[in-house]
């Protein structure tokens, strides 16, 4: 369900962003900071001696099966007019 949710929501959102005429009027500016240096803490830091291996070992797991069927549905036909420029 999500799945189909998804491949309908991403492509209009697509659609949404690329029909749109944007007109700037004012580009506007970045505005001026002043930022005084500054320096990084003098730290020591010893972490953990870590050692990692791998054993096996049994243990119980799901037996899923997954069956599938086609079916006719609706699905969403979109139609895009981009504005003239």
């Amino acid at each position: 369900m999500l799945r189909k949710m998804l491949c309908v929501a991403v492509p209009l959102t697509a659609l949404t962003f690329m029909g749109c005429d944007v007109d700037v009027n004012d580009p506007g500016e970045a505005p001026d900071v002043q930022v005084d240096p500054g320096r990084a803490p003098d730290v020591d830091v010893r972490g953990p001696d870590v050692d990692v291996r791998s054993r096996e070992q049994e243990v119980e797991v799901p037996d899923v099966d997954i069956n599938t069927e086609r079916r006719r549905i609706n699905v969403p036909d979109v139609d895009v007019d981009i504005p003239a420029e």
